[in-house]
């Protein structure tokens, strides 16, 4: 019998989706925490479903032939450790792909339609406030340059959705083969500085990794067209969120919407964060800030538990490796 293991289940129902996912001929077996899982569990599971266990229960993995993380990001994960087991480590990158990309346009709708700016100014002064041809960040959207900051899945559905309201889209991703953007209709740019100096609005949608972390640095911003908007659902670190603090104070960012930090939940040590926090005059409705909060739905949760329940079992049954994200440190076993 092949046994899947859950070893720290965030979900208190009957696990429907995770059976769904696996399908016939496999046991699954949730766990509460960690330090409940047996010893025996450790070592006879199959596979591992779930955030990375601590390392310390890595050594009982006599029998375990693969680890999902049910995420797309899984920059907490120790890549090399799973590798040197012999254990593929997989993330779950198709949920959530349309309700992050519809998070990243709602708050470019958001701020370029003044919408919390409105309805805060109306809250507090329903008469006075009343001033419909106010909008401090309004801008025709079909007059606008979206810049797409990494062109994967969600970076796609977001430049698509883009195009349907008419925008001029231009992308940076050095990953993605030439002539790529044909395909979609939009256009490359072969530096961020040329991405972020041609740009009104930017949209981030890369992972986080050495490379990119503070990738939005000082540097690019300062080749920004002035009074550009950021809007970040891809990871916190992504952004220098001091430099970003540095060109809003001077009005080279005009507005940011930001879903992700890099201290999560929010830091208010950040000069950034504070500012927001306190309302401080210079920031009042230029930042928008979400809890981390793009990728959910219903339907998104119901995916990703499925799907990377279904990518388990893909592979402990037919031997169909999906989505593997260590092959650089990978001896699988035999």
């Amino acid at each position: 019998m092949i046994r899947v293991l859950w070893p720290q289940t965030r979900w208190k129902d009957e696990y429907e989706p995770e059976l769904e996912g696996l399908g016939c001929g496999i046991k699954a077996e949730f766990v509460d925490r960690y330090r409940d899982v047996t010893e025996e569990q450790w070592r006879k599971c199959d596979g591992i479903v779930g955030a990375p266990p601590p390392l310390k229960y890595m050594g009982m993995l006599d029998r375990c032939r693969i680890f999902v993380k049910p995420a797309v990001g899984y920059d907490e994960v120790n890549l090399k450790a799973w590798g040197d087991l012999g254990i593929p480590v997989c993330n779950t990158p198709d949920y959530g792909t349309r309700e992050v990309a519809d998070h990243a346009m709602g708050m470019i709708l958001t701020l370029t339609k003044s919408i919390a700016f409105h309805d805060e100014c109306l809250r507090q002064e329903p008469l006075k406030n009343w001033r419909p041809a106010l909008n401090p960040f309004g801008q025709r959207l079909a007059d606008c340059t979206l810049g797409v900051v990494g062109l994967g899945r969600i970076g796609s559905a977001t430049a698509l959705r883009a195009k349907a309201f008419d925008m001029d889209v231009v992308f940076y991703d050095p990953y993605k083969p030439n002539g790529y953007e044909l395909s979609m209709g939009i256009r490359r740019a072969e530096s961020l500085q040329e991405l972020f100096g041609q740009s009104e609005i930017i949209t981030i949608h890369t992972p986080l990794n050495d490379e990119t972390r503070n990738l939005i640095n000082a540097d690019v911003l300062s080749a920004s067209k002035k009074g550009i908007i950021i809007v970040n659902t891809a990871r916190g670190p992504v952004i220098d969120i001091d430099a970003l603090h540095d060109a809003m104070k001077d009005n080279t960012v005009l507005a940011a919407g930001l879903d992700v930090l890099p201290d999560e939940p929010a830091n208010l040590e950040k000069q950034l964060i504070r500012a927001w926090h306190e309302g401080d005059d210079w920031l009042r409705h230029r930042l928008i800030v979400t809890p981390h909060s793009a990728f959910f739905t219903p339907q998104s949760m119901h995916d990703i538990r499925a799907f990377s329940a279904r990518t388990a079992a893909r592979y402990l049954r037919d031997g169909r490796l999906e989505n593997c994200v260590n092959e650089a440190y990978l001896n699988i076993r035999r």
